[in-house]
């Protein structure tokens, strides 16, 4: 599986006047891992994106080799919606990959009640970066493996989770970032797991 950013038709669909909670929710991650693709996917209003051109000034900053045939880049952030029900709309931020636009996460966290980290098994070692920052900001999350067609490395869900030295309160799930039902299922799992720690908290005397 290729997470390649074609173009997807303009929706435009009205906010549901039931609408009564809002959720922001930011999707991390290497560079190329997948997350313009996925918010463009979900989204059910044309996504804001700040993609631009790869040049020359890139050269010797951005690791490309394992992402060869990526030719735009985000250098600000991602920005869509969707609606998971009449009441519940989430608000998603794609941040952008590349190290040298990590200082821009610090901003997009603030406000944050949970996160997806998407992850390329090919890459692992680009996750690490992600997974700190969430938890130095004690922001909950769920990690989605997003596949690709030319991974020849099938890691299992539990062999990632070891990789990446994640507990097991973490939920990690498959996803296919080009695909709406899937990215739409990495996001009810968040909710659900947001949900739970509320619950959780709201037990503790």
């Amino acid at each position: 599986m290729g997470s390649a950013t074609s173009e997807l038709p303009a929706r435009r669909t009205p906010l549901d006047d039931a609408a009564e909670t809002g959720l922001k929710i930011v999707i991390v991650g290497g560079f190329g891992v997948g997350k313009t693709t996925l918010v463009r996917s979900v989204s059910e209003i044309r996504p804001l994106n700040t993609e631009e051109v790869m040049t020359q000034a890139g050269v010797g900053l951005d690791e490309t080799s394992a992402v060869a045939s990526k030719t735009t880049t985000t250098v600000a952030f991602d920005f869509g919606r969707i609606s998971l029900n009449e009441r519940m709309v989430l608000y998603l931020f794609g941040a952008p990959g590349q190290e040298r636009f990590w200082f821009l996460w610090d901003r997009l966290f603030s406000g944050t009640l949970g996160a997806v980290v998407l992850v390329d098994t090919r890459r692992m070692n680009d996750s690490w970066y992600a997974i700190d920052r969430l938890e130095h900001h004690r922001t909950p999350f769920v990690v989605a493996v997003n596949r690709f067609d030319d991974d020849t490395h099938r890691y299992s869900l539990e062999e990632i989770r070891q990789a990446l030295a994640l507990s097991d309160e973490v939920p990690m799930v498959d996803c296919d970032a080009r695909v709406r039902q899937s990215g739409k299922d990495v996001l009810i799992t968040l909710v659900d797991h947001l949900y739970e720690l509320a619950m959780a908290q709201e037990a503790t005397p």
